[in-house]
């Protein structure tokens, strides 16, 4: 199984790149782990929040492929623990999921047509993160997962 990250944006910012490169690392340790930062759609700044919404899942959705498990992150989405995230990535490795996709939607969030084509929606809580920090804490709550399916202390210290 692999471990796709994608986010709607521009670069790491520096002050979560270290983070993420670290913890991006470790997961590769458990499953290979490839980050894809999708461009914000030319002339975003001039469309409205549901046509760039549009814009930007017409994108995802292009690089998304039949077989791809896709993961949402949304704040409608249902809320897991660390146990109950590293349950979930175990059962798309029992199933035999090649792809296992998260992705971060954009500013105003995602579009219709990307949940609908999600297989699951996740919120990681109901408070609002920067979309920066969100993948410093997405790809640490991943490692996380992975140290609590090999029983290892991470998760406890």
């Amino acid at each position: 199984m692999k471990i796709q990250i994608w986010t709607v944006g521009k670069a790491h910012d520096s002050y979560v790149k270290e983070g993420i490169d670290m913890f991006t690392k470790r997961i590769s340790n458990y499953y290979p782990v490839q980050w894809t930062i999708i461009p914000v759609p030319k002339n975003a700044g001039m469309m409205s929040e549901m046509d760039l919404r549009q814009k930007e899942g017409e994108m995802i959705l292009g690089f998304c492929k039949k077989e791809d498990y896709l993961v949402t992150l949304d704040e409608r989405g249902k809320q897991l623990n660390s146990e109950g995230l590293a349950a979930f990535l175990q059962q798309r490795a029992n199933e035999s999921e090649k792809n296992v996709i998260f992705l971060i939607g954009g500013a105003y969030g995602v579009s219709a047509d990307v949940l609908k084509r999600s297989n699951f929606t996740w919120s990681l809580s109901q408070l609002v993160f920067p979309h920066q920090l969100v993948r410093l804490i997405l790809s640490e709550q991943l490692y996380r997962a992975c140290s609590i399916l090999r029983n290892e202390k991470y998760h406890h210290s």
